[in-house]
């Protein structure tokens, strides 16, 4: 019962990370880049939510819609001024430009949200689901449920929508989806508007299981970035994948073996992973043409 119980909590903080590893695999198959402040956007999204919901009593519906706006609009000035004028350039420096970003963010919330952690209760989310003899919140369902559905309305979109296809063709090749008339630029701040968006999602999720403060996101962004890795960034369903295999061992070492080897673990079976298939669990070797 313990093993199941961890398990069920395991693939709810799973689906988070793949949500958030969503993120990263939006950028980089659209750009080559990757969002290192994806915490920062989920901090943002439980935090506006919060505020509109809470502070200000609006209703929960317009209060998630308009942080996941907020959220978005985040992401294209995160494409816009840490991103764009480095890699123009050639230059990697977007790796640390999109770190200071997220740095910024969170201690802008430090100073107006404060530093104290805030519960975040929600209506739906309280009581609980029997489930083979185990009582299950909703917000374990709902979790994986939001993971999976975003995961595959993002497989659909590439591949079916024309918007989809012009970010397929960006990424494959970006000087000739330039001459068949796709704005590449614009592309490109859509996809870190989507980055946001899902991270966003899973920091308003996330909100009533955890308290709610400025620098929330930051371990989670860092487990994400792990599990982007561990899945390969090329793989949509991959990296939702590898967020369930991480959060089930995360939970897993925890319940068995106790928190303090929780890290330690995880982290040294990502290595061993990675070791073993460098290009993660369900990513493809980039191929060359010479």
């Amino acid at each position: 019962m313990l093993i199941l119980s961890a398990l069920v909590s395991g693939l709810g903080l799973g689906s988070m990370y793949g949500l958030l590893a969503l993120g990263f695999h939006v950028t980089y198959a659209s750009s080559g880049t990757v969002n290192f402040a994806q915490g920062s956007s989920m901090m943002l999204g439980a935090v506006l939510t919060y505020s509109f919901a809470v502070t200000f009593g609006w209703p929960m519906l317009p209060a998630v819609l308009l942080a996941l706006a907020l959220c978005a609009l985040y992401g294209v000035l995160v494409e816009r001024l840490a991103v764009r004028p480095f890699a123009r350039r050639g230059s990697n420096a977007w790796l640390m430009a999109t770190v200071a970003l997220g740095i910024v963010a969170d201690n802008t919330v430090l100073f107006t949200f404060g530093k104290e952690p805030r519960g975040f209760a929600m209506d739906w989310a309280g009581g609980s689901i029997p489930i083979a003899g185990l009582s299950v919140s909703p917000l374990q369902i709902a979790i994986p449920a939001a993971g999976l559905a975003l995961a595959a309305a993002l497989h659909l979109f590439s591949r079916r929508a024309r918007p989809g296809k012009a970010l397929l063709a960006v990424m494959q090749n970006p000087d000739a989806a330039r001459l068949m008339g796709i704005n590449v630029p614009l592309a490109i701040s859509a996809a870190y508007a989507a980055s946001t968006v899902f991270a966003g999602v899973a920091g308003i999720l996330i909100a009533p299981l955890f308290n709610v403060h400025s620098d929330m996101g930051t371990v989670f962004g860092l487990k994400a970035f792990a599990v982007a890795i561990l899945g390969g960034l090329t793989s949509a369903w991959g990296v939702m994948l590898a967020g369930l295999i991480f959060g089930a061992a995360e939970s897993l070492i925890t319940a068995l073996l106790g928190s303090n080897y929780t890290h330690i673990l995880t982290f040294a079976l990502v290595i061993v992973a990675l070791a073993a298939m460098p290009n993660g669990l369900f990513g493809r070797a980039e191929v060359k043409k010479v």
